[in-house]
C-alpha cells in the first residue's frame, strides 16, 4: 500500500512538472521560451544514458557522438532548396545514431569496466575526426541548415512555439517509453544485469544481447535528441561530438540521481540552470567569465552532500527528521517507565 502510495506521488509530481512546461510559453518571454527548449532537448539526452548508466549500470563516456550523428544527420539530409518532412527526416536521423550505436555496442560490449569506458570514448573520438577533419560535416566550421523541416502544412519548425511544442512531446514520449520498458520483462533483465551480471547468467540468461539492445536504444533517443538540438539552432559543428559534452550529460544524471527516470530530468534541468546562473553578469560582474570554477564547485558540493542526487533529497530529509525525533522518543518512553 505504501509503494503504491509512492509510485502515484511520482507520477504526480512528473505529470505536474510536464504540465508546467506546457503552460510556460504563456508565462515566459522568448528568452525563456528558448532556454527551455534547449533544456529539453538535454533532458532528451540525458534519458538517453539514464537507460545506459542508472539502468543497465554501463557507463559509457562515448555518448555524444550518437547525439551529434543525429544532428548531422538532420542537416546533411535536409534539402537545400525546400524544406524536409519531418515524417521521414526524424526517424532517419534516429535510425542513423542507432546504427552507430549498435556497430560500437557490438564490439564495445565484449569490454568491461574502465576498458568499457575508454573503448566507447575512443569511439566517440573517431566520429568526431571525421566531421572536424573531412569537408564531410564542414569541418571545423560546422554546417548550417539552410531550412528548418516542416510536418505538412500545419507544422512549420521555423517558429520557436512549435519547436517548444515538438520538444516537450518528444520528452514526454521518451520518458513514458522508459518508463514502461524499465518496469517490463527487459528492463528487470537489464536491472538483473546492473546488479550482478554474473548471476543473471548463471540463471540462464545471455546479457549480451540485452546489453546490445538497451546500447542500440540509447544510441537512438540519443540522435533524437541531437536532431532536436539541430533545429533549434540550424548550425551543427564538431563540438557536438566533443567528449567535454559526454562528461556534461553524465554530471546530468549523477547530480539529478542515478537509478530514476525523474532524476535524468531534475539533473539536465539543475545542470543548465546553474551554468546559466554562473554565467550571469547581472550577479556575479566580472566573475561570470570564471563560470566554469562556480558550476565546478557547486557539483563537487552537490556530490558530497547528495550521494543519491537531487532526487534523493526528500528522502534524506526524512531521514533526518525521523533520526532527531528518536532520542526525545525513547527518552520520553524511559521517562514514562520510570
Amino acid at each position: 500500500m505504501m509503494m503504491n502510495t509512492i509510485d502515484r506521488s511520482k507520477a504526480a509530481f512528473v505529470a505536474a512538472c510536464f504540465a508546467a512546461l506546457a503552460l510556460l510559453p504563456w508565462l515566459a518571454g522568448s528568452y525563456g521560451v528558448d532556454l527551455v527548449t534547449k533544456i529539453m532537448v538535454y533532458a532528451v539526452f540525458a534519458l538517453s544514458l539514464e537507460l545506459l548508466v542508472g539502468a543497465t549500470g554501463l557507463v559509457c563516456f562515448g555518448q555524444a557522438a550518437f547525439f551529434g550523428i543525429g544532428a548531422y544527420a538532420a542537416v546533411l539530409l535536409s534539402p537545400a532548396s525546400e524544406p524536409a518532412s519531418l515524417w521521414w527526416l526524424l526517424p532517419a536521423c534516429i535510425v542513423a545514431a542507432a546504427l552507430y550505436a549498435l556497430a560500437v555496442g557490438a564490439l564495445s560490449l565484449r569490454t568491461k569496466g574502465v576498458y568499457f569506458i575508454m573503448v566507447t570514448l575512443a569511439f566517440a573520438q573517431m566520429a568526431y575526426y571525421v566531421v572536424h577533419d573531412t569537408p564531410l560535416g564542414g569541418g571545423t566550421d560546422g554546417i548550417y541548415l539552410t531550412m528548418k523541416p516542416v510536418l505538412g502544412t500545419w507544422l512549420d519548425l521555423d517558429g520557436a512555439l512549435s519547436l517548444y511544442y515538438l520538444t516537450l512531446v518528444c520528452l514526454v514520449a521518451v520518458f513514458a517509453f522508459l518508463a514502461v520498458l524499465l518496469r517490463s520483462r527487459f528492463g528487470r533483465a537489464l536491472a538483473g544485469i546492473r546488479v550482478n551480471e554474473q548471476r543473471m547468467r548463471a540463471t540462464g540468461f545471455s546479457t549480451y544481447p540485452y546489453k546490445l539492445a538497451a546500447f542500440t536504444l540509447s544510441g537512438g533517443i540519443a540522435g533524437l535528441a541531437g536532431f532536436l538540438f539541430a533545429v533549434k539552432d540550424g548550425f551543427v559543428n564538431p563540438e557536438l561530438m566533443s567528449w567535454h559534452l559526454s562528461g556534461a550529460v553524465l554530471i546530468m544524471i549523477i547530480l539529478g540521481g542515478l537509478g530514476h527516470l525523474r532524476g535524468a530530468l531534475i539533473g539536465a534541468f539543475a545542470f543548465a540552470l546553474l551554468q546559466e546562473f554562473f554565467k550571469s553578469e547581472a550577479i556575479f560582474g566580472a566573475f561570470a567569465r570564471h563560470w566554469h570554477l562556480g558550476l565546478g564547485l557547486t557539483i563537487i558540493a552537490s556530490v558530497a552532500l547528495l550521494p543519491r542526487g537531487l532526487v534523493g533529497l526528500p528522502g534524506q530529509w526524512r531521514e533526518r527528521l525521523v533520526g532527531r525525533s528518536r532520542p526525545v522518543a525513547v527518552g520520553t518512553e524511559a521517562l514514562n517507565e520510570a
